[in-house]
């Protein structure tokens, strides 16, 4: 006996071509017209999922689908639920998500996408599993949350997020990321990749605000040999690099309007031509985006089009500043320093109780990246083994003093300078210089014969 689909949708059309696309792909189906049928139906027919039409007007108060959507749940929260709405109803569709719907598909909905969004949330378990009997949210995330464990944090302000993420990873949902500079949205990013049914295709990134507007086509659709001047082979483009899998456009905000054009015309009709090429080509990506603007305002002046926001931004993630959650501050700041101590072969290196409470009163407005910057600084420059809050002072003051500003001094060329100045004060004795930084006389060696000093 095959997995059985219920579809609860008032419009007929819709209801027999669901029918027979479901059957053909080898499902049981039924359908029911009415809201009040609902309940009654998945008591009798016990289905693996329903697929609901988010459109229902289910009482004299104006009450849509998600009032039948919670009742379906509150009584069986195990049940997937898939919704099938329009892009005008985006924004009830993100509240059926946080209500526990499992995915939505937007109508006119594409055979392939639907199919695999059911496939996704069922045929992973065997025929005749309870899903009514099941614990809510069971198999929500195919299982495979591993990718958001490199995401260091437990405050409520990100893990909140990550829960939203791993039940949007699961989906073909587009996704927008937004957070300030240095908060991890191309991390989140990858890790929404690695948790999909796409995580054994390519994930591929690019930075948009990095593309010149001349380059736009070329870097996105590729170009064919002779297309421009310099086009001397033919070139992949970053669709193209990605098919199959992810393609993460970071800084979307940074788009200029013709580039904005070029890519909802992509991302509606879901196909390009390389430059230099006739031939259109087929697309089969999920995209997820990223910016540190807001779109919203944007759109507002007229510098981002209204709806290039609504195709990027089907799912809204916003990651919290390190301000925001300041408890995690110590954490990351120890995740970052067991690696340096690895790098720097500085095993005994720890972080002192003062340079914790330090720590949580700094603003960070770098955030994460700044956090690891100084992280590394202080792994190299901290004299000894116990980091203390004069050495994560010191090392703040280097980020923002013009002598270690770009172009200034390197990290390799502090620890030279650090190196040198411990030997001078303790007359060159490699025992004493190694007790001061906190090496081992090995590691002291090592550095000496890498950098030649003398």
């Amino acid at each position: 006996m095959p997995h059985n689909i219920l579809i609860i949708d008032d419009d007929t059309m819709v209801s027999t071509s669901l029918e027979l696309l479901l059957k053909r792909a080898g499902y049981g189906v039924k359908s029911v017209s009415r809201p009040a049928e609902a309940l009654p139906a998945i008591a009798e027919h016990r289905p693996s999922l329903a697929l609901l039409d988010m459109n229902f007007t289910i009482d004299t108060s104006g009450k849509d689908g998600m009032g039948l959507l919670k009742r379906i749940l509150g009584q069986y929260p195990g049940l997937p639920v898939i919704q099938m709405t329009g892009w005008a109803t985006v924004q009830l569709a993100v509240e059926g998500m946080k209500a526990g719907a499992r995915d939505f598909i937007a109508k006119p909905w594409d055979n392939r996408e639907l199919l695999n969004a059911v496939a996704i949330q069922i045929d992973k378990f065997p025929v005749g599993h309870d899903f009514l009997g099941a614990a809510a949210g069971a198999g929500n995330v195919n299982e495979r949350n591993e990718p958001f464990a490199g995401i260091i944090g437990k405050s409520v302000a990100l893990t909140s997020v990550l829960e939203q993420a791993k039940r949007v990873a699961a989906t073909q949902a587009s996704v927008l990321i937004t957070g300030e500079s240095g908060t991890g949205k191309e991390l989140v990013a990858e890790a929404i990749h690695l948790a999909s049914k796409r995580a054994d295709k390519p994930f591929v990134a690019v930075n948009l605000g990095g593309v010149p507007p001349g380059l736009f086509e070329s870097e996105l659709f590729g170009h064919k040999a002779g297309a421009f001047t310099d086009a001397r082979s033919d070139r992949k483009g970053r669709f193209e690099l990605a098919e199959g899998g992810t393609l993460f456009l970071d800084e979307i905000g940074d788009l200029d309007p013709a580039a904005q054009v070029k890519l909802l015309r992509v991302l509606q009709e879901r196909q390009y031509e390389r430059l230099g090429e006739s031939k259109a080509r087929k697309t089969d990506v999920r995209i997820l985006s990223a910016t540190s603007r807001d779109l919203q305002s944007m759109v507002a002046a007229g510098t981002f089009r209204e709806d290039l926001l609504y195709r990027i931004n089907l799912i809204h993630l916003h990651l919290p500043s390190l301000r925001e959650r300041p408890d995690d501050i110590v954490l990351l700041t120890e995740h970052f320093l067991s690696g340096a101590k690895k790098r720097y072969d500085r095993p005994k290196l720890e972080l002192g109780r003062d340079a914790k409470s330090w720590l949580r009163r700094q603003p960070f407005p770098g955030n994460i990246r700044q956090l690891q910057n100084l992280v590394e600084r202080t792994a190299i420059l901290a004299p000894a083994a116990v980091v203390q809050v004069e050495d994560m002072d010191r090392g703040q003051a280097m980020a923002s003093d013009k002598a270690f500003a770009p172009g200034g001094m390197t990290l390799e060329e502090m620890e030279i300078k650090m190196i040198t100045v411990a030997l001078g004060r303790n007359a060159g004795e490699i025992a004493a210089t190694a007790r001061e930084l906190g090496l081992t006389r090995a590691a002291l060696y090592r550095r000496i014969e890498k950098y030649g000093i003398g």
